[in-house]
């Protein structure tokens, strides 16, 4: 990563200095295919193709000098304003430097850029099904420049023309619609885009299995609005491909935010790519956004998934407004495109399509990945102070996403939902096509609502660190509440009390057998350290008090000793299902914390997860269970509850309804948590057909499911792996069998793993994320203690050495935080301690690392403490 950095400062200037008029891309592809004669095999030389860029922009101080960015292997030629370049004198690897600027510039390069293997810039995937090769781009936040010359930044927006030279056979697309189509000639052109930034220009292309549709719509000016639809897949997911139920979801999402944006979709067409090896969710590349391939389900998947699709989906779309059209000035406020998308998606989620609870999943999933990382040291506003685009591509986290997503659903609970919609209508309207920052956004919120943006900002957006909020209780002789006060806390590091607009619940059984529901609930505003509840003075005593009941409010709810007692005991007949996940939300943060033993929480999950009808909530407790066990029970206990968690796991298996999507995943539940000689045999028997569950059909996803525990406890050796991938000869079923094979308890395969993925650049991406998996399990904590020591002594080379993403994967994911000690404590501080001049970045991995580990053994001690009690 050497070189390729950018400074805010550097951006900042040259948005003084330039403004970008357009740019022509011309990308020859026909080098994807086939031998070329600088890429036979053995050689290690990198695959390349032509990209030749014309960039027309003019200059504020005529004569100045600025540069271009470009990341590529070599450059043939540079010519500005007629004038050649020497590019050996200019290019250094990853800028042109550029000399004598006239007002009015015409910049022309000619490069060969290197295809990609590890998702950053020009992704080339080879299926090892039938061979055919894939093309898609990805860039955010700065891999445009991988692909073509460009200025990378946010705020040089600009209008883009793209020729693309294709193989034969394949097809092409890109932001704008098809002008020219290469079916004969190979050569594709491409409409001219709206004024974008460069890190959501997009080109896919290949053999992709392509459907459509159209949507239309009528508008207020009795013109029709259509916009062409398409979804595209590899070939070889084309029989599982389920386009109707994505259009499904597009249409509705497209009508959910036409009637409350009031500003048509600017883009045209609407293709959605769902593209192999993609290293995140999904990208809102205007006009064709690009989607990991795993959302196109290769077998029985439950509810949820669906259900997280479609949230993908909703999230990239109101990306075309809250993002696209209206984009940050620089990556400090990357919350102003996505918080709203992941609020907006959710909300669309809830209101247009058939997954209505959507903010149950929003409670009990992205809330805890913001809870978390707001309790990390790098924890940080939701307006963050980005350096650098090092800075930026680790922003892309649960405060910038998920936190900022419940801070506007605060926002909305305070200041209107009318006022909130009618903001970002005048939002889009004034500022279309161009560039924001936080101070834009909070103008015309505040014209709209009336309220004082400022300091709900200050209080919100520009502070970090999440609030506890504590309902303490007083009740007179007859058993009704004298007093109901809520108690706000913050932690030392970051002590800011914010204003909360919450609502407490109060909830009872009626009689013995009865279901905990809910009798009672007040709204009021949570400002400074104690607020009474008045309205519910003199409400008959609950038996459970919920502070932020309906979670209109980002905090971390705690329970006085009464309803924690009640949820110990009656958790499971909590029948609203927001008000169980935000229950089973904060019995987590408190084993996270150290205040409930690990061992209490996978009680609570063993007596309770069975009854949750929510299948989304039981797939994450029975993540967080897992976690319990592995990171925050007390050492000695482990294997009493690895077997507790098998033991139940497969009761409930037994008792799910045959064919539901409970069994489903209880089933996967099983097969990850199993411990014994006879839970291995159920395994293999289900394998092999020779044990039968009613209704519980072992497909090829399933089958990856009941090996992968066989082989990390050496019951499945290379044949067995070997066999298995022959019967699912697929891009999935060889990132299954390479996590198999790194899984396998021996010295010799450790080594072998760590070697691949730390001394050699030759894995793909997606082959190093299936490595790791494989290397570090909790049940070879011996196996894997050497690499310890290993790990200090090679993150900094690897971050200097490999590109950004492989660099993350490789540092977060190789942490010996299976080492749960002191030991791994004081090592990872010597490393802070003696690296103070390492790369921010890096150190923040090492940072947060350190930190999970700390929490662990805090709750391992708590979790020690509570058998001896």
């Amino acid at each position: 990563m050497p070189g390729e950095n950018l400074s805010r400062d550097e951006a900042r200037e040259r948005a003084e200095l330039l403004s970008v008029d357009g740019y022509e891309i011309a990308l020859d592809l026909r080098s994807a295919v086939g031998e070329t004669p600088d890429n036979s095999p053995g050689s290690g030389a990198a695959r390349t193709f032509r990209s030749v860029t014309t960039i027309r922009f003019r200059s504020a101080r005529p004569g100045v000098a600025t540069f271009a960015d470009l990341v590529a292997p070599s450059v043939t030629s540079v010519t500005l304003n007629g004038r050649p370049l020497d590019p050996s004198v200019v290019f250094d690897g990853s800028r042109i430097a550029l000399f004598g600027l006239a007002e009015e510039n015409v910049l022309v390069v000619d490069a060969q850029c290197a295809y990609s293997r590890t998702g950053e810039g020009m992704h080339r995937f080879v299926d090892p099904e039938d061979g055919e090769v894939y093309l898609y781009t990805q860039y955010e936040p700065a891999d445009a420049r991988r692909v073509f010359a460009n200025f990378e930044q946010p705020d040089l927006k600009a209008p883009f023309t793209f020729e693309v030279t294709a193989p034969e056979g394949w097809t092409v697309w890109s932001n704008g619609a098809v002008t020219g189509s290469g079916a004969d000639t190979g050569v594709w052109t491409f409409a001219e885009t709206k004024p974008i930034s460069t890190y959501i220009t997009a080109v896919v292309a290949g053999p992709y299995h392509h459907v459509t549709d159209v949507y239309r719509r009528a508008l207020p000016d009795g013109s029709t609005l259509e916009i062409p639809l398409g979804a595209l897949c590899r070939k070889g997911l084309a029989r599982h491909f389920d386009a109707d139920d994505i259009f499904l979801v597009t249409k509705q999402g497209l009508d959910f935010f036409h009637d409350n944006f009031d500003y048509p979709y600017p883009f045209g067409k609407y293709d959605q790519a769902f593209v192999p090896e993609y290293n995140i969710g999904a990208m809102e590349n205007p006009g064709c956004v690009t989607f990991r391939e795993d959302y196109v389900f290769r077998g029985k998947v439950t509810e949820a998934s669906y259900e997280r699709r479609a949230n993908v989906i909703l999230h990239e779309m109101a990306h075309m407004w809250f993002g696209d059209l209206v984009t940050m000035r620089w990556w400090d406020d990357l919350w102003l495109k996505e918080s709203f998308a992941d609020f907006m998606g959710a909300l669309a989620l809830a209101e247009a399509t058939r997954f209505t609870n959507a903010w149950v999943t929003f409670a009990n999933n992205r809330k805890s990945w913001a809870y978390r990382a707001d309790q990390l040291p790098s924890t940080h506003p939701v307006t963050a102070d980005i350096r650098d685009l090092e800075d930026a591509k680790l922003n892309f986290d649960g405060i910038t996403y998920a936190k900022g997503a419940s801070v506007l659903k605060q926002l909305v609970a305070y200041a209107g939902r009318e006022a909130f919609l009618e903001g970002a209508r005048r939002y889009f309207k004034r500022h279309a096509y161009g560039n924001t920052r936080l101070g834009d956004l909070l103008s015309v919120l505040a014209e709209t609502s009336g309220r004082d943006m400022t300091s709900w900002s200050r209080a919100w957006l520009e502070t970090a660190g999440v609030n506890s909020l504590t309902p303490v209780v007083t009740y007179d002789a007859a058993g009704r509440v004298t007093e109901l006060a809520v108690l706000q806390e913050a932690a030392e590091s970051h002590p800011e009390l914010r204003p909360h607009r919450v609502a407490v619940g109060l909830y009872r059984r009626e009689s013995v057998d009865a279901e905990l529901v809910r009798y009672a609930r007040a709204e009021v505003d949570v400002d400074g350290p104690r607020t009474v509840v008045t309205e519910l003075a003199g409400a008959e005593r609950p038996d459970l008090i919920l502070v932020n009941d309906d979670d209109l409010t980002y905090c971390k709810i705690r329970f006085d000793e009464g309803s924690l007692e009640t949820l110990r005991e009656h958790l499971g007949e909590l029948t609203d299902p927001l008000a169980r996940a935000l229950c089973w939300s904060a019995l987590w943060n408190l084993t996270r914390d150290g205040l409930m033993p690990a061992r209490d929480f996978i009680d609570l999950v063993l007596r309770f997860a069975g009854r949750e009808s929510d299948i989304g909530v039981l797939q994450r407790l029975h993540a967080w269970a897992q976690g319990a066990l592995v990171h925050y029970a007390a050492p000695e206990w482990r294997e009493e509850g690895g077997a507790a968690l098998a033991s139940g796991a497969l009761n409930e298996l037994r008792l799910a309804a045959p064919g539901s999507q409970h069994q489903l995943t209880w089933a996967r539940f099983f097969a990850s948590t199993a411990t014994s000689d006879v839970d291995f045999q159920l395994l293999r028997g289900l394998l092999d057909s020779t044990a039968k569950i009613d209704g519980l059909d072992v497909d090829q996803e399933l089958r990856w499911s009941f090996l992968r525990p066989l082989a990390s406890h050496g019951l499945a050796d290379e044949s067995v792996i070997g066999a298995e991938l022959a019967r699912d000869d697929t891009a999935s079923g060889k990132r299954h069998q390479v996590r198999c094979l790194a899984s396998r308890p021996s010295e010799e395969v450790k080594a072998a793993a760590w070697a691949d993925v730390v001394d050699s650049d030759a894995l793909s991406n997606a082959l190093v994320e299936a490595t790791i998996a494989g290397f570090a399990l909790p049940g070879q904590r011996e196996l894997t203690a050497p690499y310890a020591g290993k790990y200090f002594e090679m993150i900094e080379r690897v971050w200097a050495e490999r590109s950004i993403q492989i660099g993350m994967d490789l540092v977060a994911g190789l942490y010996p935080s299976l080492q749960d000690s002191e030991e791994t404590v004081r090592a990872t501080d010597t490393w802070l301690a003696t690296h103070q001049d390492a790369p921010p970045a890096l150190r923040r991995l090492v940072l947060e690392a350190r930190d999970d580990l700390v929490r662990a053994l805090a709750a391992q001690a708590c979790d020690g403490a509570a058998a001896t009690a």
